[in-house]
């Protein structure tokens, strides 16, 4: 029930910051409520915010509870229990494709009242937790645990060590506590404070040396799949595995040998920045989200890049299920999903020359393809074309740090070199370059939805930016809370 009350405001924390204020605003403001209320429900409300709050909210109520029972406020009898709970074994089963991860810990207080707390990790959507409950069924569950695969069946529970259990939860849940909007389950909210809880009551991992009793990517990456983010694929590594693709049979037949390496480079970084370091990994989920979402919306392919991905792709499903020993029907469904995609794909992605946009001018802005960078960097330059003081513009490279200083300096004529409020513009345009704080366009974005002049935002940003100086906190903070009321 305290899980569920401290649920209620979960959904409508925004980002990772924000959902801080909310649980300092709302929880702790809740705690403190609790605290002036000299009442048993008041006592046994404190109680589980205790055991399930976040530490600041836990802290406070442990010590307001303890002020109650000194005023002499009845305990309930099963408060004297919370925190006792240990976990003991638990289990993971990877699906067939390696989408998701099902983990079941047990847990009990000193051996009675056994429940299992069972989660959800799904690598399609950054590793998260994306579901999550608890059953007293702890006999029946463990028999389905426990039950031997089939022969030559994959699935299955296989024992998973606690501190591993621990190391790999925590880090799926922050994934999930990060996110703006996770793709959770309804009834996520209400078990959330109960599953960071049964987490932190797992064992923690040795400082040193790793434990064993891993499967599927949890053993690939140690403790969980979501630190491979961590763990990046080198240059070289990515080429040879390239290289070893294309001279296999499966891509014998792709005839634009330019464009199939190209494409084979999108999918091998796909593989290994947004799945874990798992390129090898396919499934039919994973196929059409890197075609239908993540392509259109962060690369731009060249019209014969666009042409060339979906066979590649095919050729890549081929190649990958046999290196990985997969059966023909798991490798079948992934080529179904490839080919079901093709036709969605050709909508979603459009060449910039269809809205309109110069082709030489996107490729002087999109060096890296990133697409997603296109809006933010065309903000950040006043001028990119036209003649100014006998210098062509367009000769300009603006991912060059000369030639962006020389199209800043062309919009400020006025402007000396070394004019401070023109290193105020480039050190603006630098930051939108590569995106970083990623609050900054976000802040952008707010200002010009509502009708700012782009030269007064321009302004507003570098003034936020001046005040914050060298302190990253300050800064986001600054942007978070920056509202068109400021460019007026």
């Amino acid at each position: 029930m305290v899980s569920e009350l401290l649920g209620t405001w979960w959904g409508q924390r925004g980002d990772s910051t924000r959902a801080a204020d909310v649980e300092r605003l709302v929880g702790e403001a809740l705690v403190d409520y609790a605290a002036r209320r000299s009442s048993p429900a008041a006592l046994a409300l404190l109680s589980g915010i205790a055991c399930l709050g976040t530490p600041r909210q836990a802290s406070k109520a442990e010590q307001a509870a303890l002020e109650l029972m000194e005023r002499g406020v009845r305990s309930p009898n099963w408060a004297q229990h919370l925190g006792a709970v240990t976990g003991s074994d638990c289990y993971v089963n990877s699906d067939l494709y390696g989408d998701t991860d099902e983990v079941v810990c047990v847990f009990s207080y000193g051996g009675t009242e056994p429940h299992a707390l069972v989660t959800v990790v799904d690598y399609n959507a950054d590793g998260m937790i994306r579901d999550g409950w608890v059953t007293s069924q702890v006999t029946k569950l463990l028999e389905l645990c426990r039950k031997p695969d089939g022969e030559g069946d994959r699935s299955g529970f296989k024992p998973l060590d606690a501190p591993m259990a621990r190391r790999m939860l925590e880090a799926a849940l922050a994934e999930t506590d990060a996110a703006a909007n996770p793709p959770v389950s309804e009834s996520f909210a209400s078990y959330h404070a109960f599953i960071r809880a049964r987490i932190r009551a797992l064992p923690p991992a040795a400082v040193s040396g790793r434990p064993a009793g891993t499967a599927g990517p949890v053993g690939q990456v140690g403790p969980g799949g979501s630190t491979a983010k961590r763990r990046p694929w080198s240059k070289d590594r990515r080429a040879m595995l390239a290289a070893e693709f294309l001279a296999s049979d499966e891509a014998e037949d792709l005839s634009d040998r330019s464009s199939a390496s190209r494409c084979a480079d999108r999918i091998i970084d796909y593989g290994c920045d947004q799945d874990f370091g798992r390129p090898l990994r396919m499934s039919p989920v994973k196929v059409e989200t890197f075609l239908l979402n993540w392509l259109p919306r962060k690369v731009m392919l060249l019209p014969e890049e666009q042409e060339a991905m979906p066979h590649v792709l095919l050729a890549w499903v081929r190649w990958a299920g046999r290196r990985r020993g997969l059966d023909d029907k798991t490798v079948s469904d992934t080529l179904d999903a490839v080919f079901n995609a093709m036709g969605p794909f050709g909508r979603a992605y459009r060449d910039p020359a269809e809205f309109g946009l110069d082709s030489a001018l996107v490729a002087r802005l999109l060096p890296d393809s990133d697409l997603e960078a296109l809006p933010r960097r065309a903000f950040a330059f006043p001028l990119l074309h036209g003649r100014v003081g006998g210098v062509e513009l367009a000769t300009l490279d603006p991912a060059d740090p000369d030639g962006r200083r020389a199209l800043l300096a062309a919009a400020h004529e006025d402007s000396a070199p070394g004019d401070r409020h023109l290193e105020q513009h480039l050190d603006l345009a630098d930051r939108l370059w590569r995106g970083d704080p990623p609050s900054l366009w976000e802040a952008a974005q707010r200002l010009l939805d509502a009708d700012q002049d782009r030269h007064l935002v321009l302004h507003v940003l570098m003034d936020v930016i001046e005040a914050a100086g060298d302190d990253r906190v300050a800064l986001a903070a600054a942007l978070r809370n920056l509202t068109p009321e400021h460019g007026d």
